[in-house]
């Protein structure tokens, strides 16, 4: 298995996880909707932001199509990271029961990140 550059990553301390973080986002964030995707961000008291991704079972139910979509959101978000403001939790949730191709997923991604830096 080739090792990717670090470039070419999203480090574990990028990724929201821990169950006080994301209870503390979900409860305390602001919710919205755009295209295929329904988001919730908050400020976060570190330098750099988080984010959480999420395919629901319900609208997926083989793993290879979730993981697809995952996949896609985390790429959008890691090329486009500079665009969102820095020191915030994202969570970003797929909704919508077609597969996305990554254009959308791509335009979708960025759309939220400038809503969020507002």
């Amino acid at each position: 298995m080739p090792v990717l550059p670090a470039a070419h990553s999203l480090p574990k301390e990028e990724r929201l996880h821990g169950k006080k973080d994301i209870s503390a986002l979900l409860a305390e964030g602001k919710w919205g909707t755009e295209g295929c995707l329904r988001y919730c961000s908050k400020p976060n008291s570190l330098e750099h932001s988080r984010i959480m991704v999420s395919v629901p079972k319900r609208l997926f139910k083989r793993a290879v199509k979730r993981n697809l979509l995952k996949r896609r959101m985390r790429e959008a978000y890691r090329l486009q990271k500079p665009a969102g403001c820095p020191g915030r939790d994202i969570f970003l949730q797929f909704n919508s029961p077609e597969v996305a191709g990554f254009p959308s997923i791509m335009a979708d991604v960025h759309t939220v990140l400038e809503r969020i830096s507002k």
